[in-house]
């Protein structure tokens, strides 16, 4: 006998199954005993048959196999955190990453990145694209003129002469950039998307080609970094990386000034704006 525990996925599945709307659906609603889909035409929708489906609401037959809980999911028209639900119903664990294309944030987002006025502070995809930044933020990559994006970190590091100088040691920083950008985009399922900027970076610059053949893994969690701007000389920051909750292809990075001193030229930067 199954129990409701043992079943929570088959259940899950009949009630979100019985939220669709079958007329917008393009189903006949006409003597329906219950709301939402049938189960043959959840089924169908699935590519799967109607007696199999039956026994995975049923918790009958063993458990799915990714690939057909992915078609059921789609065939539900389940969100992204409804998907990772079902998974985690079925096998214990999260669905594999899907790499999606970003290239902007939320008003909501930007509105807390622009409320860190005095920490720099950007939203960056898997690929290392910068898809939202504060003030700080673009004055200390070197971009006073302008808070567009997106703009990709590994370009800026590798290609813009002031990114370069900005660094107090830039060998060991981009040795850690390198490795810190391959383990996200492994981790993401991006490597074919970051193809032709691998490829763009190894030609333009020996460095990168060098640091990318080394094939070094790192965590970029968090840690002190200090940079020496132009205009605030030298900056002791202390960075974090946080994951923006429901958006598992987007990371919040954040510098917190280290001293109060940090702080003062940080102002000072913003005062210039440059």
């Amino acid at each position: 006998m199954t129990t409701g525990k043992e079943n929570a996925l088959g259940t899950y599945l009949k009630d979100r199954r019985s939220r669709l709307d079958a007329a917008a659906l393009g189903y006949a609603t006409g003597r329906r005993r219950t709301a939402g889909l049938r189960r043959e035409e959840v089924a169908q929708r699935a590519n799967v048959s109607a007696t199999w489906y039956t026994w995975l609401e049923q918790g009958r037959g063993g458990a799915p196999s990714t690939n057909v809980l992915d078609r059921v999911s789609q065939a539900l028209l389940l969100t992204d955190a409804e998907r990772e639900h079902a998974h985690l119903l079925a096998f214990g664990r999260p669905p594999e990453v899907r790499y999606k294309h970003v290239e902007s944030i939320s008003p909501r987002l930007q509105h807390i990145l622009d409320a860190l006025k005095y920490s720099p502070a950007f939203v960056r995809t898997s690929t290392w694209d910068i898809v939202g930044l504060n003030k700080a933020a673009s004055l200390l990559l070197g971009s006073p003129e302008s808070l567009a994006v997106p703009r990709n970190i590994l370009r800026n590091f590798f290609g813009n002469p002031q990114a370069r100088l900005l660094q107090t040691d830039w060998a060991t920083a981009a040795r850690f950039v390198v490795a810190a950008f391959r383990a996200d985009i492994t981790r993401a399922g991006a490597t074919e998307e970051v193809k032709q900027l691998i490829d763009d970076l190894s030609l333009s610059s020996p460095d990168f080609a060098a640091m990318w053949r080394e094939n070094d893994i790192v965590s970029h969690g968090g840690g002190l970094k200090q940079l020496n701007h132009p205009v605030a000389g030298v900056l002791n920051l202390e960075y974090s990386s946080f994951a923006v909750d429901g958006r598992s292809d987007l990371t919040l990075v954040i510098y917190q000034p280290a001293t109060a001193e940090d702080t003062k030229r940080i102002r000072l930067m913003l005062k210039a704006g440059r």
